[in-house]
């Protein structure tokens, strides 16, 4: 199983620097995947919980490419009706060329009503134009003579029923955000359950879930997978790991922008995790 991390690519600290700095401790930590959000039009919804400075996925994605070597980059999520599908299609075969093959694509249906107005798209439609998008985007991947040759790896997003279905019908991988791991076993059941009734492989599973280390335990049926001390959350990965999860993506941000002025803190945890995951070896081990 990959372990990947969710870097905060807005907010009131994050700079070029600190994005910098972002790239390289995940690099340097040894986690597979480094993720970043989407948002064009910081409207007031989005600015609550998002506010600007605001960096654009590809634009940020394409410069920390050149900053990296070996991890994996990707969006988490890329919300699919903000563009139009050539664009996006483009946009990731691009990247994914430049950096080597090491795009992995997420995207979702969206959220904030008032940034759908600004870009002037239906925000009623949201579910059935990132369906239409992502079709749209594997048809002009079809043309490797123009959009590369490797298949990016396309990931849908969404904790909803019908987000599982569409990453049934269109994804490699369904990418559920935050919550609990019952939550999590259960919808690994009706991931495959799905995939079963309408007679399509079964996408792998790609959860984001939250990164928060406390020094004493959290109980309780309302504990987020990847909250309490390292040794819950460590078991919480095991127990992804033993539901099939090809990658679980760690998400350190809880809502409050401040949180972007102190990023050292979710360095901090990530490298707690990458000690557990990725011990030092011994002497005696071999290479």
């Amino acid at each position: 199983m990959k372990i990947g991390v969710n870097a905060l690519n807005f907010g009131p600290g994050t700079d070029p620097g600190v994005l910098r700095d972002w790239a390289q401790t995940v690099e340097d930590l040894g986690f597979d995947l480094l993720m970043v959000s989407d948002h064009i039009a910081v409207t007031p919804d989005v600015a609550e919980q998002y506010p600007a400075p605001f960096y654009e996925a590809f634009t940020t994605l394409s410069w920390l490419a050149g900053l990296t070597t070996r991890v994996r980059l990707g969006t988490t999520v890329l919300i699919a009706p903000y563009r139009h599908p050539l664009l996006t299609a483009r946009m990731a075969a691009n990247l994914d060329e430049l950096s080597g093959g090491r795009l992995v694509l997420g995207v979702g249906v969206g959220w904030a009503r008032q940034e759908f107005a600004a870009l002037g798209i239906p925000f009623e439609r949201r579910g059935r134009l990132t369906e239409d998008h992502l079709r749209d985007v594997r048809a002009a991947w079809a043309d490797t003579a123009d959009y590369g040759k490797r298949r990016i790896p396309l990931w849908v997003g969404g904790n909803s029923d019908a987000g599982l279905r569409r990453a049934v019908r269109l994804g490699d991988a369904w990418h559920p955000l935050r919550n609990t791991l019952p939550w999590l076993r259960e919808a690994a059941v009706r991931l495959r359950a799905t995939a079963e009734e309408q007679h399509l492989p079964v996408p792998a599973l790609a959860p984001r879930i939250a990164l928060r280390v406390t020094k004493t335990p959290i109980s309780g049926p309302s504990r987020l997978a990847g909250e309490g001390t390292i040794e819950q959350i460590m078991d919480d990965l095991d127990q992804l790991r033993l539901l099939g999860a090809d990658t679980v993506v760690l998400d350190h941000y809880h809502g409050d922008p401040g949180e972007t002025r102190h990023p050292q803190t979710a360095w901090q945890a990530l490298a707690a995790v990458a000690a557990h995951f990725h011990p030092p070896r011994t002497t005696t081990e071999r290479p």
